[in-house]
């Protein structure tokens, strides 16, 4: 029997001893407002809150069904979900080494000399142990642990806002190109009439052969270009099919036009933003088990106290009797002596990283407030620049019907109809354009702003 307990006096004098990690204000250097827009006021924490549909202010019910496939199909998303339970998972662990650990153990020796009678022993009997958390090496390690799983979770946020804003800008994108095919389909059935009128005039002795030509040219030109947005639609419809978790084969849409209106969406503070995203709250919540893992390399320094106890029954044929029970129970300190350098080596490593994760973590922040700058000065000068390109539109399509007239009366030539209705597609292709730019950049400042407000 053991009855070594003379070092619980100083076992309860050092329970509450810990070695704090250094607890450093982290900075990212946050400007007092956005250059478009903005003004300040102090953050406070809001990455874990839900979010809500916010593709519901874009009116659409297609686009918010696809994002909500996005949500529950998504290869890529399900991956992020298991890996933040993995993370949950090693939170457990790691909370449960504060618990004594139990062993059980049975075996059954037989064994002799030669010549001589063989007899058999036979043991069964438990042990404990439990590490007790002096300089809290332990308490430093779960918080750390936990820390990474926050930071999982919330790139799980990050990973499934990204995903939804690419589904809803590839979205916008598809039906860019379905407003473009139709644009170009009416500008075929409008040169169809144009060469009809053409050919006529040709067979009157009116116009020369050049004009048919030319005509002709024009149609051509068009209808190999409606026959080209099939290329784009079909790669776009692709993309959306893996983003909603489905094979391209067992994927389509439907043509449907582009939504003709840009939602408004308030555009946060610089703090706003520092709440809401979710890649912001992943980089801090490293940047803090960062800090924990300083504290559990810096406690690797000093000894360890454990408890262990352990009892049973050994000896030959009836175990159960008196003479054959045992049983220990005692503290034991383990202590470094020499490790060639190899706890420096690890307090340096978790500096770096702590190092590390802080320069990271303004990274991101810098990240965010370009991303969201970006953005706002995408929509304000688009806005300023689809406001002139009506009037260019109307402008080119008052010079094709001049034009056309003219022709008609006799009074001008093909050539001056077929560069006024050039200009006047081009005017409205580009008017599409600017209209899906301006859809794209409000889903990227949904999402610089963190995906809700």
């Amino acid at each position: 029997m053991k009855r070594s307990l003379h070092l619980t006096p100083l076992v309860v004098l050092l329970s509450g001893c810990s070695l704090v990690a250094p607890k450093q204000q982290l900075d990212p250097g946050i400007p007092a407002n956005f250059k478009e827009s903005g003004i300040w006021r102090k953050a406070q924490p809001a990455a874990h809150l839900p979010r809500g549909d916010w593709w519901r202010l874009f009116n659409d019910g297609e686009l918010s069904s696809l994002l909500k496939r996005v949500e529950v199909s998504n290869a890529s998303l399900a991956a992020a979900e298991a890996q933040s339970r993995e993370a949950a998972a090693l939170v457990i662990s790691a909370k449960l080494s504060f618990v004594p650990s139990l062993t059980g153990n049975a075996s059954a020796t037989r064994s002799g000399l030669a010549g001589k009678s063989k007899g058999t022993e036979y043991s069964i009997g438990a042990s404990s142990s439990w590490e007790l958390d002096l300089w809290g090496r332990l308490r430093h390690s779960a918080r750390a642990t936990t820390a990474d799983a926050e930071a999982a979770a919330a790139d799980v946020q990050s990973t499934k806002l990204s995903l939804q804003a690419q589904a809803a800008q590839t979205y916008f994108s598809l039906r860019a190109v379905d407003a473009q095919r139709d644009l170009l389909d009416r500008q075929i059935e409008s040169y169809e009439k144009s060469l009809e009128i053409t050919r006529n005039r040709y067979a009157q002795g009116v116009v020369s052969r050049g004009d048919v030509a030319q005509a002709e040219t024009q149609l051509a030109a068009t209808r190999t270009a409606a026959i080209e947005t099939g290329v784009q639609r079909a790669t776009l419809e692709h993309a959306l099919a893996v983003l909603v978790g489905q094979a391209p084969a067992a994927f389509s849409l439907p043509r449907r036009p582009l939504a003709s209106s840009v939602p408004s969406i308030p555009s946060s503070t610089p703090s706003r933003l520092l709440e809401r995203r979710p890649d912001i709250a992943a980089a801090e919540r490293r940047v803090a088990a960062a800090n924990e893992r300083i504290g559990a390399a810096k406690a690797a320094f000093f000894p360890t106290i454990s408890l262990g106890a352990s009892g049973g029954w050994s000896g030959a044929g009836n175990l159960f009797t008196a003479p054959t029970r045992f049983w220990s129970l005692g503290p034991e300190l383990a202590a470094p002596i020499l490790d060639g350098g190899q706890r420096l080596a690890a307090k340096a490593q978790a500096d770096a990283t702590y190092d590390r994760t802080v320069a990271e973590y303004r990274q991101t922040v810098l990240t965010a407030l370009q991303e969201t700058e970006d953005a706002l000065a995408t929509l304000r000068v688009l806005s300023q620049e689809a406001g002139a390109q009506q009037l260019a539109v109307k402008a080119a399509r008052d010079s094709e019907r001049i034009a056309l007239n003219e022709y008609k009366a006799g009074t001008n030539n093909y050539l001056n109809v077929a560069v006024a209705q050039a200009a006047a597609l081009t005017a409205e292709r580009n008017a599409l354009d600017l209209q899906a730019r301006r859809l794209n950049a409000a889903a990227a400042l949904v999402s610089a702003l963190g995906g809700g407000w």
